[in-house]
């Protein structure tokens, strides 16, 4: 941690220059999260940035939302192959096929977990 010239205290990895990332550092990292909608956003966009930097992926993060029906688990676990070729060419997004594919598995996941728990902030929390 380091105290930057607003005066915050921040992590190094925090690019100054970036006020999306600093945003992000600032609201919403380490913040615990109970909203089943909310942790599927992040569990979606966690599948597309393996193997990137998160700054690469939050800076497409609005053009997810879009691509993505808002993130909507449901919706996604219904995507058939016309959309998730829509979605190949999508410039707005990381355009990984198996990535792509990752999430439509990982809605279904999500909502049979979501289903069996009565939420799946409720499964993930069990384990603390």
């Amino acid at each position: 941690m380091t105290t930057w010239t607003d005066g915050k205290r921040r992590c190094f990895w925090a690019n100054p220059k970036n006020e999306r990332y600093i945003r992000y550092h600032d609201e919403e990292w380490g913040v615990p999260v109970h909203t089943d909608r909310k942790l599927f956003e992040m569990l979606l966009l966690e599948t597309f940035q393996a193997g990137l930097s998160w700054e690469c992926v939050l800076n497409k993060r609005e053009a997810f939302r879009n691509a993505f029906d808002g993130f909507d688990p449901v919706k996604i676990a219904a995507y058939e192959e016309a959309k998730l070729e829509a979605l190949r060419q999508d410039p707005g997004i990381i355009r990984n096929r198996l990535k792509i594919r990752a999430a439509v598995t990982n809605a279904r996941i999500f909502l049979e977990l979501a289903g069996k728990w009565g939420s799946f902030d409720r499964y993930l929390w069990h384990f603390t």
